[in-house]
């Protein structure tokens, strides 16, 4: 099980990302109302496009969304791939709650 530990330090490291443009977004993790709105608006909105907008725009907070929503992409890629090794892995508060979030907006939960 030599991947365990790379999804471990993975894991660690996006939740740091996660949890940084948290901060720079103003999200409260534990208010699920805010979270599964931002969770409707990254399945909804490609992070790519947000990405340009945010480019031709300057704004920053559109780049932390962009930022934020290519990170889902990337924590659930890991949470597929370690499931397939046998190996549940997860991170703190704030990517359990957007998880959860993406989870129930995706499955129309």
């Amino acid at each position: 099980m030599a991947g365990f530990e790379f999804y471990n330090e993975e894991t660690a490291t996006l939740e740091k990302e996660i949890e940084r443009l948290g901060m720079a977004l103003d999200i409260d993790w534990s208010d699920d109302v805010q979270v599964r709105a931002l969770a409707r608006e990254a399945l909804s909105h490609g992070a790519s496009e947000l990405r340009a907008a945010a480019n031709r725009a300057g704004d920053y907070r559109l780049r932390a969304k962009a930022e934020l929503f290519g990170l889902a992409a990337v924590m659930l890629r890991i949470m597929e791939k370690s499931a397939g090794e046998g190996v549940l892995t997860h991170g703190g508060p704030a990517w359990k709650s957007f998880g959860r979030a993406l989870w129930e907006e995706s499955s129309g939960a």
